[in-house]
């Protein structure tokens, strides 16, 4: 599990991204590259992360379900997830 720290601080940029989006784009489109420098860094949505919904785990992240692959397989198995039931063959 994640610490709480980062977390948060992963939230928050989430946060920063949100707010400054349309801001990015009009800069974007005008081609002013120095406004787009003075906007804080973590306003850029390359620095986001994925990470699991519930732990918070940032490696093995299943796009699709927003979680881990640990937390996926963990739901998975106890029918969590509708859907998804184990293969057999």
């Amino acid at each position: 599990m994640a610490k709480e720290s980062m977390k948060a601080r992963e939230r928050k940029r989430e946060a920063t991204v949100a707010k400054y989006a349309e801001k990015r784009k009009a800069l974007k489109a005008a081609g002013d590259y120095e406004g787009l420098q003075k906007l804080p860094k973590d306003a850029s949505p390359v620095r986001l992360h994925n990470r699991c919904k519930l732990t918070g785990r940032p490696r093995g992240y299943m796009r699709t379900f927003g979680l881990s692959r640990v937390t996926f397989r963990e739901m998975a198995n106890q029918g969590l997830i509708p859907g998804v039931k184990k293969a057999s063959w």
